[in-house]
C-alpha cells in the first residue's frame, strides 16, 4: 500500500497536471504500476463550486466568533453538498459505530485501519469507531474547451 503522504502528493500533482497539462504525470505513473488505483475524486476540478473559498484557502474578514460559526456551518453544508452532487459515497462497514465488527482474513488495509491492541492473525473482532466511505461513483462536469480551462473560478466584479 502506498503511504498517505505519498498519496495525497500524487492526488495534488496529478489534479494540477490534468487541469493544466490534460495529463498525469510519468513518474505518478511509473510509481503506481502494479499497484491497484481507483481514480482520485477532485471535486475541486470542477469550475466553481460552493466549496471552492474553503478549498483554496481563502481567508474569512475579522468577523465575531458567532458570525464565524454560522460561517463554518453554511461552509460545512456547501460542501457536503458538494460530496453528493460530484461523488457517491458507501460505507465500508454498514454497521452502527460503537458495535461489535470482524475483520475478515484478506481485508484492505487501505479500507481498513486496526487500532489498538493489535495482534494476533485475522479474523480479528473489534469495536468500530468509524464506519470509513468509500467511493463508488465520480460525476465531473467536463470543462469548456478553449480559453478559461485553467479557471476554476472566475472573479467577480461588480460595476456600479
Amino acid at each position: 500500500m502506498i503511504g498517505f503522504s505519498t498519496r495525497l502528493s500524487f492526488a495534488f500533482r496529478c489534479f494540477f497536471s490534468l487541469l493544466f497539462q490534460g495529463k498525469i504525470p510519468q513518474d505518478v505513473l511509473q510509481a503506481l504500476r502494479g499497484t491497484k488505483v481507483e481514480v482520485a475524486p477532485s471535486v475541486t476540478a470542477a469550475n466553481e463550486t460552493p466549496a471552492a473559498p474553503t478549498v483554496r484557502g481563502d481567508k474569512p474578514s475579522p468577523e465575531s466568533l458567532d458570525r464565524l460559526g454560522a460561517a463554518v456551518r453554511s461552509i460545512h453544508t456547501s460542501c457536503r453538498q458538494v460530496l453528493e452532487r460530484y461523488l457517491k459515497l458507501e460505507p465500508i462497514f454498514s454497521s452502527e459505530e460503537d458495535q461489535p465488527v470482524t475483520v475478515p482474513v484478506g481485508f484492505d488495509p487501505a479500507a481498513i485501519k486496526l487500532v489498538g491492541n493489535v495482534t494476533g492473525e485475522p479474523p480479528i473482532r473489534g469495536l468500530l469507531r468509524h464506519r470509513g466511505w468509500r467511493v463508488t461513483e465520480v460525476i465531473l462536469p467536463s470543462l469548456a474547451q478553449g480559453t478559461g480551462r485553467a479557471i476554476v473560478a472566475p472573479a467577480e466584479v461588480e460595476v456600479p
